[in-house]
């Protein structure tokens, strides 16, 4: 969990400055982030708005959320063990906002979509935001391919990140937002350059789950030393390691 909330990028500061231009956030309204993690999206949000319903069903990442927002004396938010599937039962009651990173990709979406329309006041709306994932106008970083290397000598070449329980659903989000109860939808995004260590490279790969510590075992410690010298081949003067990331969000409100 800490390689999780410590090494993923961080939202664009611009997303928070729409949804709260948006939907006239003023400290007032409650908001429910539903797959919650560590709090990359709950903290921001809490200082907009009266409380964050933060849900997830790691207590390991309710509990490093927890933390996190200890340490930066962030208040408003309700942690909560749940999912989709739990939601209803949760008794959250009304909120202005849904709010999902990449979690809305698990859920059984057209059942959660009806779900949320009786929880989201008049004029609120479902958003998706996503971060760091790849997209065909973005130059991929150039470290990528030691990473992937490295990667397919301990895992094998055809363990791919986005196969598995956790790949991205053939019917696109959008597409299920046009058929559902909010189907007004607006998207925008926003990139920038982040730069980072060797070790911040290397602990973005272990915030990873198909190469997490649990998904190595036994071959952590070699896979980091190796991860680690490929990566400073790269730059020998230490100097850091640019990537583009992009930020997206989907709004969706009802017509």
């Amino acid at each position: 969990m800490p390689y999780y909330a410590r090494f993923r990028p961080a939202y664009d500061d611009h997303l928070f400055t729409l949804l709260g231009t948006r939907f006239a956030l003023d400290g007032t309204q409650r908001v429910l982030d539903l797959g919650a993690g560590p709090g990359t999206l709950t903290l921001p949000l809490a200082a907009l708005v009266r409380e964050v319903i933060a849900v997830d069903p790691e207590p390991d990442m309710l509990a490093e959320g927890r933390r996190l927002a200890s340490e930066a004396g962030v208040g408003g938010i309700d942690w909560r063990l749940g999912d989709s599937g739990t939601l209803l039962a949760l008794g959250v009651g009304p909120v202005l906002l849904a709010v999902m990173g990449a979690s809305f990709h698990w859920t059984d979406r057209e059942r959660l979509l009806q779900d949320l329309d009786t929880l989201i006041e008049p004029g609120g709306a479902v958003v998706l935001a996503t971060c760091g994932a790849r997209h065909e106008d973005l130059a991929l970083p150039a470290w990528l391919p030691a990473v992937e290397e490295v990667r397919n000598r301990y895992l094998g070449p055809n363990r791919r990140p986005d196969s598995g329980p956790g790949a991205y659903p053939a019917v696109r989000h959008e597409d299920v937002l046009l058929r559902s109860p909010f189907s007004r939808i607006e998207a925008v995004h926003w990139d920038r350059t982040v730069r980072r260590t060797v070790d911040e490279v290397v602990g973005l790969q272990l915030s990873f789950s198909f190469t997490s510590p649990a998904a190595l075992g036994p071959g952590l410690p070699a896979f980091e030393h190796d991860l680690r010298r490929a990566l400073t081949a790269l730059r020998p003067e230490g100097e850091l390691l640019e990537e583009r990331v992009r930020t997206d969000v989907v709004i969706a409100c009802r017509p």
